[in-house]
C-alpha cells in the first residue's frame, strides 16, 4: 500500500524536489542502501533519513512542499488602483511610485523588484520611465570611439 501511494505521488507530482524525496524513500523501501541512493539522486544520507522519517510519520502528504507562498503587501484592489494611476501618467519615476504607494497605503516594499513588477504589470518598461540616460555624454562617447578606432588601427596617438 505504501509503495503504491509513493509511486502515484512520484507520477503525479509537478515538483522535482518532491519527486526526489519520494524516490529516496521508495529506493530505501526497495532495499537500496544509503550509499547506493546518494550518488544516483545526488543527495546526502541525512536527506534520505529525514524524508524516510517524515514519510513514516505523515505519509506522502509529508513529502509535499510546505511553502505555500506569501500574500502581497497590496491587496488586489490596491494593486489595481496603482496600475490605473500609472496608466494616467505620461512619465514615471521609481521615486514617484514609491511615494504614491507609501502615501496611499502606508506600504514600502523591501525590494525594488516589487516596484518593477508593478511597472511591468502596467506594461511600462524601465526604458520608458526615463526620458534619456542621465549619464550619456555625446562628446565623451565620441572621444572614446575615436580612441578605440585608432587603437584598432594600431595608432592610439591620432
Amino acid at each position: 500500500m505504501w509503495m503504491r501511494s509513493l509511486e502515484e505521488f512520484i507520477e503525479k507530482s509537478q515538483d522535482k524536489r518532491e519527486v526526489k524525496r519520494a524516490l529516496a524513500v521508495k529506493m530505501l523501501l526497495c532495499g537500496y542502501k544509503h550509499q547506493e541512493i546518494m550518488p544516483i539522486l545526488g543527495v546526502s544520507s541525512g536527506f534520505i533519513s529525514k524524508w524516510k522519517k517524515v514519510f513514516f510519520q505523515s505519509g506522502v502528504e509529508g513529502l509535499k512542499l510546505a511553502h505555500k507562498g506569501s500574500f502581497g503587501l497590496l491587496n488586489p484592489e490596491q494593486r489595481s488602483s496603482i496600475i490605473e494611476w500609472l496608466l494616467t501618467k505620461d512619465r514615471w519615476t521609481l521615486n514617484e511610485l514609491e511615494f504614491e504607494i507609501s502615501r496611499k497605503y502606508g506600504v514600502s516594499f523591501a525590494s525594488k523588484q516589487s516596484y518593477y513588477d508593478l511597472f511591468d504589470e502596467a506594461s511600462i518598461s524601465w526604458k520608458k520611465t526615463q526620458a534619456h540616460n542621465p549619464k550619456y555624454d555625446e562628446e565623451l562617447v565620441a572621444s572614446k570611439k575615436k580612441i578605440f578606432v585608432h587603437c584598432w588601427q594600431g595608432d592610439a596617438r591620432k
